[in-house]
């Protein structure tokens, strides 16, 4: 009897997964334990592993289709053994258009895995010299360009000709950002088609429609919408003077650079907001609704170890991976492991547990030229430091004016967990170890 595979549910707000790539074929064998697909969650990209041996009979769903959580996917059995569409819930398409499958018989199981070294993957995908596993690829059939669905569908709107583009993605990938550049560029970049319009080029700056979003956009967008409605923001500030911390930072890297290691301005902080914690550990708190609780009463949640976490833009939005227990590790396993989680966010390739249970976060706009801004609480956290960059302005030091370079750091706090005083304390404590940063290497 043929075995139906269904879609899972891979993180707790996923309630739809996109089928973003069919790894095995109809009429391909399948082993226990093979890779059937990639899926694309409101987190990450995953692969769908298989627990039954057989043929691959049937595919339910074309790739691009948003499949909700217990429905069928495909089905597992022997060589030429029929098997009968099922009729189930109906699947939002790529093009807004509907088909029909079947709900899941309650007999069967699947499992989504994240992608390691040793799994299968597509065979033409590039391995990451960052975290050593594969990237996935989106090739165009016969011509083997690497390009995202979404940046297809962009350039096939323009009449880009992407086959002349070098995609800036994960292995060489197509991404939105390159069409966009591209169009912008005109022929003279190689990547139009004749007849593009040039960068001085008078005409809409793009095309007047609607693009479905993404399961981790519409996830981000309604989280968002959860943090500023449901949680009392408030905001601190402290500017910091950064010259100890570039000094150090560049005396410690000089002797670093036969290793190839390089610390970044954001594993200081990344560090320091941690040790910060451990001095204030009020701020390291979530707040918990009543029904949550064992007393029947709201609280406020304590948390015994500072798991700070690091906004990752991506091209389908941003993410957040967990250095977990951040204040006991040093300033150099920060920066290691940070370089390997944010490789893995590019690549759409953290696992669950990579991304969830942070007790504090940082969003760093700094490296973008970005002076000073405010973030949203990612919840449950009940705080997020916003980070700008580091810019020289003249400032008062032993009564003289001299010039300076100073940072702005600005803390967005849940007025429920943490008050204000509380807040002080901890951009004090933050400030006086990035300010003498040497403490943050013992």
């Amino acid at each position: 009897m043929a075995q139906i595979i269904d879609m899972p549910k891979l993180s707790d707000t996923m309630t739809v997964g996109t089928l973003a790539k069919w790894l095995k074929q109809e009429g391909d064998a399948v082993k226990s334990g093979d890779m059937l697909a990639e899926i694309e969650t409101d987190k990450a990209t995953m692969e769908l592993e298989s627990f039954f041996e057989g043929i691959l009979l049937r595919q339910f769903v074309k790739v691009g289709s948003q499949v909700p959580i217990g429905a069928p996917l495909c089905a597992v059995g022997e060589k030429g053994e029929k098997v009968e569409t099922p009729v189930a819930p109906p699947v939002r398409k790529p093009d807004g258009g509907k088909s029909v499958i079947a709900a899941k018989p309650p007999e069967t199981r699947s499992q989504a895995v994240a992608a390691a070294p040793a799994a299968p993957a597509v065979k033409s995908a590039p391995i990451s010299p960052v975290s050593g596993i594969r990237s996935p690829v989106y090739d165009v059939a016969g011509a083997g360009v690497r390009i995202s669905p979404l940046a297809r569908k962009l350039a096939a709107g323009k009449g880009l000709d992407y086959s002349r583009l070098q995609g800036s993605g994960p292995g060489g990938r197509i991404v939105r950002a390159d069409i966009l550049a591209a169009e912008l560029a005109g022929p003279a970049a190689g990547g139009a088609l004749a007849g593009a319009p040039s960068l001085l080029a008078k005409g809409p700056i793009q095309n007047d429609e609607v693009i479905p979003v993404s399961n981790m956009r519409a996830t981000i967008a309604r989280r968002l919408v959860e943090s500023k409605t449901q949680i009392p923001h408030f905001y601190a500030e402290v500017e910091i003077d950064a010259e100890p911390l570039l000094a150090v930072r560049a005396q410690l890297n000089s002797g670093l650079e036969k290793d190839g290691v390089k610390l970044s301005v954001n594993d200081f902080i990344l560090k320091a907001s941690a040790e910060a914690l451990r001095a204030v550990p009020a701020v390291n708190c979530s707040w918990e609704e009543a029904p949550s609780t064992s007393s029947g009463q709201a609280g406020i949640r304590h948390h015994a170890a500072a798991h700070v976490s690091f906004a990752v833009a991506i091209e389908d939005g941003l993410i957040t991976p967990v250095i977990r227990d951040t204040h006991l590790k040093t300033l150099f396993q920060i920066s290691t492991e940070a370089r390997e989680l944010a490789g893995l966010a590019k690549a759409k390739k953290l696992k669950p547990g990579q991304f969830t249970g942070g007790t504090f976060c940082l969003s760093n706009l700094g490296m973008m030229g970005i002076e000073r801004f405010t973030a949203i609480i990612n919840p449950p956290n009940a705080a997020i430091l916003a980070i700008g960059t580091i810019v020289k302005k003249p400032v008062v030091k032993d009564d003289r004016i001299v010039i300076g370079q100073r940072m702005s750091l600005f803390l967005s706090c849940d007025h429920r967990v943490v008050d204000g005083a509380t807040s002080a304390r901890y951009l004090a404590a933050l400030k006086e170890l990035l300010e003498k940063p040497a403490l943050l290497l013992v």
